[in-house]
């Protein structure tokens, strides 16, 4: 037994700890590098860059995805009117101004932005050939008053279908089945009156040969109810670039570009035909050019609602 105990106090550190000491000694650097911290702001900053454009698209997606207000409409068409106002003074009276900003909170309210859109390239290309040749206008005395700028009566003339069709669809007459019927008929009269605008003014400009459209006599131009080539080319020409628009802008469906163009030259012709046999004429001296004009867009709007229900209801889808 005391041999024994010789022995093991005798007995050297075992080789094994000493191994074992030795071998923690290089894994701290290891350790340390395992727990080094990650680039973890970096990945966060990226990450917050995506999501903050994810968000922004997502807003103006809500946006657009809302249905517009009367507080939307109300505020869209105080900032573009700022912005746009040089512009607009070159078109538009003061009153004209104001009369184009109802006609524009209006317009808003009932089919959006989308429908805004196709009132204000209405306006520019109106705006545009009115002031086509105006001083050859002007000396031959066929030029609009006030080199062209449109005053209150002129903006209701040329807006009151698409006014009724934008009342119409805010308040859902006729239920959700009607609401394309409106949009259509707004389309239309914007169509109409466009056409009606652009031949009348390029008819003006670049008419060699003008006739009056119940006889077919020729006529100086800008004899009411006088039509010529040039004029009548470019107006069918500028009611399907406006209907194109209104197809683009997803107001009207490809079938109903053609409703409208149609539409609208049956209505100008019917217009060219007032003007020839009633206008200026007695006991029709309250027919000014604003209510023929009336006549000539609501005219517009309502064949053209008429032909897609009841020629184009069984083919569209």
């Amino acid at each position: 037994m005391a041999t024994a105990s010789i022995i093991t106090t005798t007995l050297p550190p075992s080789p094994r700890r000493t191994y074992l000491t030795s071998f923690h000694k290089p894994c701290k650097p290891l350790t340390r590098t395992l727990t080094k911290p990650s680039p973890i702001p970096t990945t966060r900053v990226q990450y917050s860059s995506g999501s903050n454009v994810v968000n922004l698209h997502s807003a103006i997606q809500l946006v657009q995805l809302s249905p517009p207000t009367w507080e939307s409409a109300v505020f869209s068409n105080l900032l573009i009117f700022l912005v746009g106002s040089p512009v607009l003074v070159t078109g538009l009276s003061v009153s004209g101004i104001v009369a184009a900003f109802l006609l524009g909170t209006l317009t808003w309210r009932g089919f959006g932005p989308s429908g805004f859109l196709l009132v204000a390239v209405y306006f520019v290309i109106g705006t545009a050939v009115t002031k086509v040749k105006m001083a050859q206008k002007e000396a031959q005395g066929v030029a609009e008053k006030g080199k062209g700028r449109r005053g209150p009566g002129s903006v209701i003339g040329s807006s009151a279908a698409g006014c009724v069709c934008a009342l119409l669809s805010i308040y859902g007459v006729g239920g959700k089945s009607f609401t394309r019927l409106w949009e259509l008929g707004f389309v239309a009269s914007f169509c109409t009156k466009l056409s009606d605008t652009v031949s009348s003014e390029i008819g003006k400009a670049y008419g060699k040969t003008t006739y009056l459209v119940t006889t077919f006599k020729v006529v100086p131009r800008g004899t009411e109810g006088a039509v010529s080539v040039e004029g009548t080319v470019a107006g069918v020409l500028a009611s399907i670039l406006l209907a194109s628009i209104g197809c683009l802008l997803g107001k009207i469906k490809v079938a109903e570009v053609v409703v409208c163009v149609l539409a609208s030259q049956i209505a100008n012709v019917g217009e060219s035909v007032i003007g020839a046999v009633l206008q200026d004429k007695e006991g029709f001296k309250w027919l000014t050019n604003d209510a023929v004009n009336v006549i000539n867009i609501s005219l517009g709007s309502i064949l053209a609602i008429l032909i897609q229900q009841f020629l184009l209801q069984y083919w569209l889808p």
